[in-house]
């Protein structure tokens, strides 16, 4: 048998920490071998395509394991707010966007934060109201857990003074109980529903341009975390739509919503089962933030002395749907920032153990931004996985600017972004973007996590550096580990015989570079998806 592809050069199967020379024997959808440089001729047939790359770097196909794909789909035809720098010049950023697209109904944005700007103050609907006052404004914060929404999106939403908050959300009102355009965590769901909706044709031109952008980053595989707080933003009958007519160019987990309704949830699992679609399990925020102090914290905040945050289902609640899902079969995912989170998270899987026996389920914590010492190492007892974004401990353009400074203070500083120590530990580590939140691209977030540094330097050295990683370690938690977590190690995520042909070439060798500050700047030089090449630069 004749090679379909053969890729020749620098080679980082996963198997190892570091790059080979050899060359990638591809038959149809499938790695046949990974051989040595020189014994590729064999395979080589008058049919085969044969790539020859010297400088490059051959990987698997990158898996982002956190994503907000609908979401991040919207966000490419949305007001962008991330460099505003105060509540008017967001505004006006908006309006520009609204008088650049006068067909949308809707006017989309997100990226604001107010722990940016000068007041550092939450923003009002008159702001909005003096520049768009006929149309309806929705705009998501940096973190997808609040909107700032004006007058006329809440008239079409019928939200005013005698609404009732969510039971895990809230409405900011005024002195005198009139909402003032913003809304907390589940909240931010009673205007979603409508402000988001799309037709399909809309979805499909939209998912179109998100297949553009994964193949142009090497992204072969990628959950899709449906639930935000309070919406749940399902495009799957899209994506099955492009799967039907040969155009789906990624694998697509999703994560349906855990919230104690398991007929619906074995309903996904049995419609969405294929090698490109299929339910991967069931997610559930704990907790929020710390910018906002809605991250649960096991001591109270540093800065704010009376808060530790919030926890976004009773204890009981979400302990009861976790075991009764783990009963099921199913994987459960649990948001959690706050080391309070963690913790809760932690005793809903040891009591899903303890209820229903050890078993291979890989239930996951999302985001871990801070870790109290003690829960550490139950990580690696209760062998859940960390999924991890490096690219959250930078959310802000300088170190001194990051409100973690503010809110954990002394030894609490050392216990942000745990990253290396998992890794160090055996703990199975998976990396995700969290796109839109950040960009997509997984030179940010490989950067991140090897530097561990703002984008102006700072702190020297790295904040915390003994969790910096190698680079080796961050393709792995970028590739296999992402694999891992979708139960599929054993086809894809890694360069080997039997892997299907999910591949990445890199223009730049990772290993090679004068300094680490240049990750960021590598590009894709080909993309190959079940054997195809979806992409070439």
């Amino acid at each position: 048998m004749y090679a379909d592809l053969i890729m020749t050069g620098n080679i980082f199967t996963g198997y190892s920490s570091e790059p080979e020379r050899g060359a990638v024997i591809i038959i149809n959808d499938t790695i046949q071998t990974v051989s040595g440089p020189d014994d590729y001729h064999k395979w080589k047939g008058p049919e085969t395509k044969l790539f020859q790359f010297n400088e490059e770097l051959i990987i698997p196909g990158f898996h982002d394991f956190h994503t907000h794909t609908y979401a991040g789909g919207l966000s490419q035809n949305s007001a962008s707010l991330f460099s505003a720098r105060s509540e008017d010049e967001a505004a006006q950023m908006t309006a520009d966007f609204a008088a650049e697209n006068p067909d949308s109904q809707w006017v989309l944005g997100l990226g604001w934060h107010h722990i940016f700007w000068g007041k550092k103050e939450l923003p009002t609907k008159e702001s909005l109201d003096r520049l768009i006052p006929d149309r309806p404004v929705f705009l998501f914060n940096v973190e997808y857990h609040g909107a700032w929404v004006n007058s006329k999106a809440l008239e079409l939403t019928g939200i005013n003074r005698t609404s009732k908050d969510p039971e895990f959300g809230r409405i900011e009102r005024d002195g005198n109980g009139e909402p003032t355009g913003f809304l907390y965590e589940d909240a931010l769901g009673l205007v979603a529903e409508k402000a988001l909706y799309l037709p399909d044709k809309a979805r499909d031109l939209q998912f179109s341009k998100l297949l553009t952008m994964t193949a142009s980053l090497g992204v072969t595989s990628l959950n899709d975390m449906m639930p935000l707080p309070g919406i749940q933003l399902d495009d799957t009958a899209t994506y099955r739509r492009f799967e039907q007519n040969g155009e789906l160019t990624l694998r697509i987990y999703l994560e349906g919503a855990l919230n104690g309704d398991l007929k619906h949830a074995k309903q996904l699992r049995s419609d969405y089962s294929s090698g490109l679609i299929r339910l991967s399990g069931l997610k559930a925020f704990l907790d929020g933030v710390a910018t906002t102090y809605t991250a649960s914290v096991v001591e109270p905040y540093s800065d704010r002395p009376e808060a530790t945050g919030i926890t976004l289902l009773p204890p009981n609640l979400v302990e009861d749907w976790v075991v009764a899902a783990d009963r099921d079969g199913f994987r459960v995912r649990l948001h959690a920032c706050g080391d309070g989170g963690v913790r809760l998270g932690l005793n809903c899987y040891e009591a899903a153990q303890k209820a229903n026996g050890s078993r291979d389920s890989r239930h996951t914590i999302e985001h871990i931004e801070t870790l109290h010492p003690d829960d550490f190492p139950r990580f690696k007892e209760l062998d859940v996985i960390a999924s991890i974004q490096p690219e959250h401990l930078a959310m802000t353009e300088t170190y001194s600017e990051t409100p973690y400074l503010e809110r954990f203070k002394g030894d609490r500083l050392k216990n942000m972004f745990i990253n290396n120590s998992f890794i160090q530990s055996g703990v199975h580590v998976a990396y995700s973007s969290d796109f839109p939140i950040v960009e997509m691209n997984p030179m940010n977030g490989i950067h991140r996590a090897v530097t561990r540094l703002h984008n102006d330097g700072e702190p020297k050295g790295g904040w915390n550096p003994e969790e910096k990683v190698s680079i080796g370690d961050a393709l792995k938690c970028y590739t296999s580990g992402g694999a891992f977590g979708v139960f599929r190690e054993n086809e894809i995520g890694k360069l080997g015989p039997g892997m299907k042909a999910d591949i990445a070439v890199l223009k730049k060798n990772l290993f090679k570079l004068d300094c680490p500050e240049e990750i960021r700047d590598v590009k894709i030089r080909m993309t190959i998806f079940n054997g195809k090449i979806i992409y070439e630069n």
